[in-house]
């Protein structure tokens, strides 16, 4: 009975591989499930089972479930057919070739061009920290970097920058990769405004120099989760009532450029993207972006 060829793979993932409590449950509910939908079927013996029945139960999954929900079931099934094969209770492995669905592909959230220039003036630019939060925003969104990337910025980086603009700023990325990006007039204007009138005001505050570029309000470099808290705030101050993170600006800068006629390749060393595979992502959004300005403005696409 299947059932018992279930309770051996069970008894094998337990014993024999050491796999955690919580992953053989898993199993076990996942392919509970599948039994079920075996023996509904009049199919009482593993090796009865065929590619049509498994394909057909990761069909009637697909109606109800994620995607991702699916992939882990169908893994299940594949793995448990695996062992049957192995251990001479079936002649093969009929999941072997049924593939999950393929994951829906997350598409960057990116903001639209007006609500970035109203996330960039929320900060009020009389005030110490909102020169800070201005030269933080103006950063992230005019170079497209990382959070971690603007966070680890020390001041000298940026005065060489800000002294030499064809050199652009200097980024370390993942891995210790570094790139340099243009540093556009409105981050320049922003970072020069807060090195005089307002670093100077947070530095006071520690009892030691730090070199950091953006500093907090006790003098310190300012944290990651500390960026996320300006950049949130910055948002609802500008009436943008939907998530914006770090990665948001990031993303809006890709798209943004890609918009405005950008060539991939460029985009992908802006961002420092290893692979120009991980930037044809954004291209996604520029064509979903198309095909709306096409459905509203040509005279035979409605």
């Amino acid at each position: 009975m299947i059932d018992d060829a279930v309770g051996d793979y069970l008894n094998h993932i337990r014993a024999e591989r050491g796999l955690a409590a919580n992953t053989v449950a898993a199993y076990r509910r996942d392919l509970a499930r599948y039994v079920a939908f075996l023996r509904a079927r009049g199919v009482e013996e593993v090796g009865e089972v065929t590619a049509v029945e498994v394909s057909e139960f990761v069909r009637e999954l697909s109606v109800a479930q994620a995607r991702s929900s699916v992939a882990r079931q169908v893994v299940s099934v594949r793995n448990f057919h695996q062992f049957a094969a192995e251990e001479g209770l079936a002649p093969g492995n009929p999941a072997a070739e049924v593939s999950p669905p393929k994951q829906e592909q997350r598409l960057p959230k990116a903001l639209t061009v007006d609500e970035v220039t109203r996330i960039m003036e929320a900060p009020d630019r009389t005030d110490v920290v909102g020169l800070r939060d201005a030269a933080l925003l103006e950063l992230l969104y005019g170079t497209g970097a990382r959070v971690s990337e603007v966070c680890g910025l020390d001041v000298d980086d940026v005065t060489t920058a800000l002294a030499e603009p064809d050199a652009g700023l200097r980024l370390l990325g993942k891995g210790g990769k570094e790139r340099a990006v243009p540093l556009g007039s409105y981050a320049a204007d922003a970072l020069e405004a807060y090195l005089v009138r307002s670093r100077p005001v947070l530095a006071a505050s520690a009892s030691k120099h730090d070199p950091g570029l953006l500093l907090n309000q006790r003098g310190r470099r300012l944290s990651r989760q500390s960026a996320w808290a300006v950049i949130q705030r910055a948002a609802a101050d500008a009436g943008v009532d939907r998530e914006v993170s770090p990665h948001s600006l990031r993303h809006s800068f890709a798209t943004h450029l890609l918009d405005g006629g950008a060539d991939l390749r460029v985009v992908q060393e802006l961002l420092g993207h290893a692979s120009v595979a991980t930037t044809q992502i954004y291209t996604l959004v520029t064509i979903d972006h198309l095909r709306e300005v096409h459905a509203a403005a040509h005279p035979r696409a409605r």
